[in-house]
């Protein structure tokens, strides 16, 4: 079974994070400027919460008066729920879906070496059962001919 070090290793490694004391606008422009949904808030290396492009929209709609000013962790979700890098697709994918998470912070012995977003776990899972779908076809035929 793939685990998240191989989904990490098909996708890269690189996090950008912000700091809890940030403002969401600027926070909001990191996540435009590298097309990312969610961004670790981290503080003296540890991930503290995380801020996503969800957080932010549910938020703004509620409040007319909206502050872009306001620090990032007044919205930032904490607890953070993150996997380890040994723990298999599946796992991840039972986290998510569990807890209702589109992002997980991937964390190796408290170092933040990744993030794996649900598109990330859908696009392996479907690579997978194509590759399954592949062998099964050629097993068939072979086995007709």
């Amino acid at each position: 079974m793939a685990t998240v070090k191989d989904l990490l290793a098909q996708k890269g490694t690189e996090v950008w994070v912000t700091q809890p004391d940030a403002v969401i606008r600027d926070a909001l422009g990191i996540m435009r400027d590298k097309n990312i949904g969610a961004i670790p808030v981290v503080k003296d290396d540890q991930v503290v919460g995380i801020f996503s492009e969800r957080d932010f929209a549910r938020h703004a709609i509620d409040d007319d008066c909206f502050d872009m000013n306001m620090r990032v962790d007044s919205l930032m979700i904490h607890p953070v729920y993150f996997v380890d890098p040994s723990q298999t697709v599946e796992e991840c994918m039972a986290v998510m879906t569990t807890k209702k998470l589109r992002h997980l912070p991937v964390l190796d012995e408290g170092k933040l070496i990744g993030i794996v977003s649900i598109g990330d776990v859908v696009k392996h899972l479907m690579q997978e059962k194509e590759e399954t779908i592949e062998l099964l076809e050629h097993f068939l035929w072979a086995n007709m001919i």
